[in-house]
Formats: C-alpha cells, structure tokens, sequence
C-alpha cells in the first residue's frame, strides 16, 4: 500500500462514536409498543457495531411522522432498530481477531456467497437459503441479493484487483427478509441485512443492485480507511459507498457516465414514490421533495454544509459535497477511471480523515495513477478543478 508521508496510518476497529441522536426524535420514539419483540437485534445484541443505514435517519425521521397511519408501525419500528443498533456499537465492538474467531475469512481464498433467510424476524442468520455455487431459491430477494453481490465482488476483483471485502477473501454474508416491513439496508461490520419494504413507499431492499454494492462498499471502507461514521469522516464513509455503488451500476448496465442517471437509491421506490431517489450525484439537492420524505437537504458546496447533530452530524447530507465532485471527475475521465483513482485513495486515508485530507489524498493518487498510465493526462488538474467547483479544500 502506497503511504502518503506525514499522515498517521492506524487502524482501528470499528469504535465510531455516535454523535447524538436526533434532537427532533418524533414521540412514538418514545413510547414502548411499537411492535419490537424480545428477538430485536438491538435488545438481544445480535449485530455488531459499524451499522450503516441506507436510508438517512433524516428521511425515516420525517416518515414517522408523513406516513400514512396504516403504514406507521412499519415506519417507527424501522427507525427504532436503525437507533438500537447505533446505540449497541460501544459494546458491540469487533476487531480482526473476532472476526476471524466468526469464520467471517476464506484464508485468501475465493469470496464465497451466502444469503439466509430472516423469516421476517428481527435476527439474522436463521435459515440457509443459498450458498456459493448452488441453485436459484425462486426467492426474488435471495437470488437477486446473490447475484448483486457477485456482481459488485467482481467488479471489485477485475476493476480494482480486490479479493472481497478485505482483500482476502472474506466470506458474503447476506441476509433477506430481515424484520416485518423493514425500511432499511444495513452493513453491520461483518454481514449485510436487507429489508421487504412496505411495498408502496419502499420496496425491497435486495431487488437494487445500487443498495447491494452500496452496503458491501461499506465493508470495503472498514477494511481500508475505516473512516469514523460521523461528521466529515461519516460523510466520506457514505460518499465513498456511494461512488463505488454508481460505478458497479454503470459497469453491470454497460453504461458510461454520459447515460448515467447518477442517482442513488431510485431502484428502491415503491410505487407511491416511483421516479424519485435519495440523493443524486449530479446535482444534490434534488433527489426528491414530497409530502412523504421531505425535501432532499444536500448541499452541493462547502459553503452550504450541514454542521448539526442530526444524522450523525450530517454523514448522509454532506455527502453530496463529495459525490458532486465525483461525478465531475467521472464526466470529464469516465468514471471507470475516476472509481480508480478514489479506490487508490481509500486505501491511504485513515479514520478521522476530513474533507480537507481527502482532496489532497485524491489528487496525490490522481498523480501516482497518470504517472503509472492508469489514468489519462491531466487527471490531477481535472480533480482539483472538481474539488474546487465544491468549495474544497476549504
């Protein structure tokens, strides 16, 4: 791994402090009832920490309280395993030798698939569906979640010469029909857990190619950057799920950047929602703005940043600073190219990284990548271009 100078270089395990919880937590938050039995992961600790959510807490915060009653228990119940799960990371912490200790790795062996079946009960794990190799389930999640994942595995592989998730050849881990009407996505350290959806706002969460790469990206970062999930190094934990996710999908629907949609999230709609997304990489902003999820609140400059407590101080909100100038570099490169040079940075930022940091990381690896061929002439002054049309380095 190519080191930068002067840059401290310590991983750590999966420790990011949570930086408070909405301070405009809707009351059914606060009652008891709201349909969580003794099975919860939250309250029997099944998951471990490190969880991403592929739905803003922002978003789930305001369905709460937009959502049609018949749909609301569905609702509440998501966003209280979103917030179990956040408040079980301190005592859930798992480092490498509890990972290996789980048989999560392959011994640098091939990425071997996995997906169970959560029989709509809030643990994972329950029953084995499918595994490396075997046969179709007939399961539209289970066999759509296998396929994304092999998917975003080779791409990973052949684009990046990566070997799974931490580049040894760690075990997929996915799990389908997590909880009832589940609204939600999570990488959870060591296993991705994909909701149903209540099928008219959301629909199942495993049926995106977009969401499966974007949660297996997730792991990717704990296993390079292991980028502390809040405020600037949350939002760049999200951002570079995000670039990795679009450029799985464009690969796999033999797109260039130029007939991209860039939009994340718009396979999950249900419905009710059909058309709208939940952030867009070429102009933040404007993913959606409806009665049901709000307005989209990224900004696309420095100078609109969010600099609240909510969403982990903005780690899906700012994200759209960075994705802005992603997209930018991927017009002008490709985005083949541009995944390039951002997957060569990851890999030499460090956890509490900022944004700051990273622009300079990506120019540098922008650099080292022309230098070896890898990218074509004038990529760096094409990347400080794009960080500088956001307001970065600020």
């Amino acid at each position: 791994m190519t080191s930068f100078g002067g840059r401290p270089k310590k991983r750590t395990s999966c420790d990011a402090p949570l930086a408070g919880r909405s301070m405009h937590q809707p009351k059914e938050l606060q009652e008891k009832g709201a349909g969580m039995g003794k099975n919860s992961l939250g309250r029997r600790q099944k998951m471990s920490g490190c969880c991403r959510g592929f739905i803003p807490p922002t978003i789930l915060d305001h369905l709460v309280v937009a959502a049609p009653v018949e749909i609301r228990t569905a609702v509440v119940n998501s966003v209280r395993q979103s917030l179990m799960t956040r408040e079980d990371r301190a005592g859930q912490r798992v480092g490498m030798e509890g990972l290996i200790a789980a048989g999560r790795f392959a011994s640098g062996g091939f990425a071997n698939r996995i997906v169970y079946d959560c029989e709509n009960k809030w643990e994972p794990q329950l029953l084995k569906m499918r595994t490396e190799g075997g046969p179709a389930t007939g399961d539209d999640s289970a066999d759509n979640a296998y396929k994304y994942a092999g998917e975003a595995r080779d791409f990973f592989a052949d684009e990046l010469g990566r070997n799974s998730i931490d580049n040894q050849g760690m075990e997929l881990i996915l799990n389908v029909h997590f909880g009832t009407d589940f609204m939600n996505a999570v990488w959870d350290g060591t296993q991705m857990i994909f909701g149903e959806g209540d099928g008219e706002i959301f629909s199942g969460f495993a049926r995106s190619l977009d969401v499966v790469a974007h949660e297996l990206a997730h792991g990717v970062t704990q296993h390079t950057a292991n980028l502390e999930y809040a405020n600037q190094s949350g939002a760049l934990n999200e951002h570079f799920s995000d670039v990795f996710g679009t450029a799985i999908t464009q690969h796999c629907l033999g797109q260039d950047s130029g007939r991209a949609d860039w939009l994340i999230g718009n396979e999950i709609m249900g419905p009710t929602l059909y058309g709208e997304a939940l952030r867009c990489m070429k102009a933040p902003g404007t993913a959606y703005d409806n009665p049901l999820l709000g307005k989209d609140p990224q900004p696309s400059h420095m100078r609109d940043a969010y600099t609240g407590p909510d969403d982990n101080g903005g780690v899906h909100i700012n994200s759209g600073i960075p994705n802005k100038s992603f997209y930018l570099v991927a017009m002008e490169i490709g985005t083949t190219a541009a995944v390039k040079v951002w997957y060569h940075a990851l890999q030499n930022l460090w956890h509490t990284a900022q944004f700051n940091d990273t622009v300079q990381v990506i120019v540098e690896s922008s650099r080292i990548l022309t230098k070896n061929k890898q990218t074509p002439l004038g990529t760096p002054q094409t990347v400080r271009s794009a960080f500088k049309e956001v307001g970065l380095p600020s």
